[in-house]
Order: structure tokens, then C-alpha cells, then sequence
């Protein structure tokens, strides 16, 4: 493996894919220091106020002289806010529909909408009634759900919010798009949703809002009506056992891969995101839409001084004009409470060789593949545009994946540099390693390993084509390694935007 990669010509850097010593050579220059894996080295000087290029694109301007040689990183770059005169619709690759229909086995639900799981889910309103959603929950063993083996589980989706806020506005409007899309995500056989009663967020406003009716599958109640927080668990109980049986019969039928909506997600990102693991769901995601499917891509900080690559791809200019208005959002949102778009990446991503946000987001942007940009989605928002599609969400990643969750995700999937333990439910998460040595170190935790792009010359297709193979093993039931150690109960986050009041 060569000591470094060059990603453009044009680049005036390169990545170190190992720990390099001072006196390396790199092209016609050697290092003048230690090079960390994963770090940039300058091919050339670059004077003060200049910009440093990576991917053919601009991550930063140096923040004072830079020699050839140097190593290229925080302490030498620095950041503004993007400004660029948009394009829209100037990079459209026409879609090239695969010439045979995959399928896969899924629960075709009496919606139309199709599952890749099939929990039983308790939701709540308010963290008032968390306690007796997770008691409901945790009543269900593993000796009492054998007895139910097409059931995957029952669990709790109890937050921190849903009142203290206001009742409307985004934050409010956001929270009900979340109880919406989970109360009617194709993954859950059956729902109860539990309240205290004199909450902002009301369950009887999200009904008549979203036209939800009750039914032997659907249900509600309040802790104040029941009549207190015992009688509240004993009857969440009862319903859902009785909900069990029916839920059970449900069978897996072969569906089209049309009907998978998948999360597109990065978290502990490092410099071989962008290279190796992210391209590689790209390419995935170019598989995914070719079957009529649909990827989502999300975190909007993360896709900052990469969206005008996107806009490029957008299928028409209000599609575009949406994606620039939430990138605008963000530049005042962040403004407003003394923040900086480059707060995003982490000190760990820094470790790892990433520098700046846009750095970050060019690799990010990557999971998206190439195919038009068909629809750009609020923060929890029902997706209906087939193909590659974006939601606003923060780039925290619990916060996100509970947004696109709710939009209709029925599987994510979630590249790591660093390595992460995240998981998720009702859609399970498949996890691609971007590099072999975490890979081999958390391989617990990693389904893929993309890092042999790197080390052993597997090309970006051939690993793109393993993970879309996944997509429909794990669509079918297979487990994937996060759901196999039981993560997800935890990562219900839904966004809280606004004040606490």
C-alpha cells in the first residue's frame, strides 16, 4: 500500500494511509513532520489566506504560511462559512433501471407499506409517562415472546420532551411528525401510545391532526384517565397481550426492493469516510434507486460546503431552492446561539484526520451516490419521492435516525471511522467499518469492512454491491450486529428545537 492517496490532481494536499516519519517522500517533496494516518500532507507551499483543496474542492484557507512537506491540519486551517453561487439541476446522471426486479421478505402491511421487522411499540407523548411505557415493555420476556415467534420484540420509544414547549411552531410540529411516522411505521405490527394527560403534546390533537383511528392494533390511554401509574402499566400490559397473537400472524411474502427506504448515516467519521466506506453506500444507494428504492440522506451540518454538489443533482429548481433554504436555517440557527457551523467535526473526527465541516461534509455527501436529488424532507417528514432523497436533521446521530425513522426508513445504514455502537429500532442498522484496523478491532460491532478498499484493492462497486446485498439479507430478517446485541431502545432521540419553557 502506497504511503499516501491523492484524491484529485488538482488537490494541493494528500492523505498519509499510514503513520509517516519526517524525510517520507510524498511525489517530489518529503514530509517536514510526523504525519499522523489519516492526515493531510501539503504537495506544494501554500501561502496565507489561500485555499487548501481536497476531493477538487475547497476545505479551508490556510491560516498562515504552509510549506511543502508540512503536515495540514487544524492548527493551520481555517474555516469560513461557505459562499457559492448555486447550480441547479446542471449534474443530472439519468437513472439506468436494473433489468431484473430483487426482492425481498418482507410484511407487507394492510397499508400497502411494506416492514422489514415486526415489534409491538409503546410511544409516548411526555417524558411523564416514560416510566410506565418502559415498565410495559420490559414485562415482555424472552420466555413469553417465544411463544410469539414472528414478533421481534416489545419495545419502549420514550423521550425527553413534549412539554415545557410550545404548542406550535417547529419544535411542536416536529415532535408530532415524529409520534406520527412511529405510530405508523410499517416495522410495528402493533402500537399503544401512553400519555399523562395534561401535557402540551396531546395525543388526542396528533390523532385528529393525522387521522389516526383506534383499533385492536392502534390504541391510546393516559395515566391521569386510567386512573394512576399502576393501573396505567397493568392495562398497557393487558392490551399488549392481547395485541400478541394477532401481531404473530403476520408472515413474510417476497416484496420489491422498490418498497425499502433506507437511512444513509455516518458517525465517528475519520479521513477514510469520504474514500472509502461513504462512496461504497453511495454506490449502494445508485443499486438501491435503480430497483425503484429509496435512500435518505440526512444531517444538514454534515452536508455544509458539499450542498452545492447536491444542487447540482437536484431534479428541479425548487428542489434545490429547499435544500439551499435549510442550509440557510442552519447558518442563522447556529448565529443566533453563538455557534459555528465548524463546531461539527468532533474532536474525535479530528483525531482522525478531518479538519474542518467541509472537509467533513464533501465525504459525507458521498453516501448519497449520483443519481438526481427527487425530494428534500423536514425533519421527520413522510417520504414519498422515490430515489435519492434528503431530511433535515441535526448531525447528532440519534437525533437524526429518529427523524428518518419516522419518515418511513425501514433500514439504516451507518458507516463508522472511528467506531460507533449505535443501533436502532424498529429498522435495524448495518454498520460498514471504513477502515481494517477498527474493523478488526470492533468486529463485534461492524457488519462490512470497507476498508479492504484501501488495503487490498477491492474496488468501491464491489463493495458498494456487498452492501447492497446486505440491505436485502438483513431487509429479510437476517440480524445485523448492532440489532444482535440488543441496541436501539435507547436511541429514540427526536429533535428538540425551541425553548423549554
Amino acid at each position: 500500500m502506497r504511503a499516501y492517496v491523492r484524491l484529485d490532481p488538482s488537490d494541493n494536499v494528500v492523505t498519509a494511509t499510514r503513520a509517516l516519519e519526517v524525510g517520507t517522500p510524498i511525489e517530489e517533496i518529503a514530509t517536514r513532520a510526523l504525519i499522523p494516518s489519516g492526515h493531510k500532507v501539503a504537495t506544494r507551499d501554500i501561502a496565507a489566506g489561500e485555499p487548501v483543496r481536497k476531493y477538487a474542492q475547497l476545505i479551508g484557507y490556510a491560516s498562515g504560511d504552509i510549506a511543502a512537506g508540512d503536515h495540514v491540519h487544524a492548527h493551520n486551517v481555517a474555516f469560513r462559512n461557505t459562499d457559492v453561487d448555486y447550480e441547479f439541476g446542471t449534474d443530472l446522471r439519468p437513472v439506468e433501471r436494473a433489468a431484473v426486479q430483487d426482492t425481498f421478505m418482507g410484511y407487507r402491511r394492510e397499508s400497502g407499506a411494506v416492514g422489514t421487522r415486526n415489534y409491538i411499540a409503546v410511544v409516548t407523548s411526555v417524558n411523564c409517562s416514560a416510566t410506565a411505557a418502559r415498565r410495559i415493555a420490559d414485562a415482555f420476556g424472552p420466555e413469553e415472546l417465544a411463544a410469539y415467534p414472528n414478533v421481534d420484540g416489545v419495545v419502549a420509544f420514550v423521550h425527553g420532551t413534549g412539554c415545557g414547549m410550545g404548542g406550535d411552531g417547529e419544535g411542536f410540529e416536529a415532535l408530532q411528525r415524529v409520534m406520527w411516522g412511529y405510530a405508523k411505521h410499517p416495522n410495528h405490527g402493533g402500537v399503544i401510545m401512553v400519555g399523562l394527560g395534561c401535557e402540551m403534546n396531546q395525543i388526542d390533537w396528533l390523532l385528529e391532526a393525522y387521522g389516526l383511528k383506534q383499533g385492536p392494533l392502534f390504541q391510546t390511554m393516559n395515566i391521569q384517565g386510567v386512573a394512576g401509574l399502576r393501573r396505567t402499566i397493568e392495562m398497557g400490559i393487558e392490551k399488549v397481550r392481547a395485541m400478541l397473537p394477532v401481531v404473530n400472524a403476520a408472515r413474510r411474502e417476497p416484496c420489491p426492493v422498490s418498497e425499502l427506504k433506507v437511512a444513509l448515516q455516518c458517525g465517528g467519521s475519520d479521513a477514510w469516510s469520504g474514500i472509502t466506506a461513504n462512496p461504497a453506500l453511495g454506490y449502494a444507494c445508485d443499486l438501491l434507486v435503480a430497483q425503484g428504492g429509496t435512500g435518505v440522506l440526512a444531517e444538514t451540518p454534515e452536508i455544509y460546503g458539499a450542498e452545492h454538489l447536491l444542487t447540482r443533482r437536484a431534479a428541479d429548481p425548487a428542489t434545490g431552492e429547499k435544500l439551499v433554504g435549510l442550509i440557510r436555517w442552519w447558518e442563522d440557527y447556529t448565529a443566533r446561539n453563538r455557534g459555528s457551523m465548524d463546531n461539527n467535526p468532533s474532536p474525535g473526527n479530528k483525531k482522525g484526520g478531518l479538519t474542518t465541516i467541509l472537509e467533513k461534509s464533501l465525504g459525507a455527501a458521498a453516501k448519497g451516490g449520483t443519481t438526481p436529488l427527487t425530494g428534500v424532507y423536514k425533519y421527520a417528514e413522510p417520504v414519498t419521492a422515490p430515489g435519492f432523497t434528503f431530511m433535515d436533521s441535526p448531525g447528532y446521530d440519534p437525533a437524526s435516525v429518529t427523524g428518518q425513522i419516522a419518515g418511513g426508513c425501514n433500514l439504516v445504514c451507518f458507516t463508522t471511522g472511528r467506531g460507533s455502537a449505535f443501533g436502532s429500532k424498529p429498522a435495524p442498522t448495518i454498520k460498514v467499518a471504513t477502515n481494517s484496523e477498527m474493523y478488526s478491532r470492533m468486529t463485534e460491532d461492524m457488519d462490512v469492512n470497507a476498508g479492504d478498499i484501501l488495503s487490498d484493492g477491492v474496488t468501491v462497486e464491489e463493495k458498494g454491491r456487498e452492501i447492497y446485498e446486505m440491505f436485502l439479507r438483513v431487509a429479510s430478517g437476517e440480524m445485523s450486529k448492532s440489532e444482535a446485541q440488543g441496541l436501539g431502545d435507547y436511541e429514540f432521540v427526536p429533535w428538540q428545537i425551541g425553548a423549554v419553557m
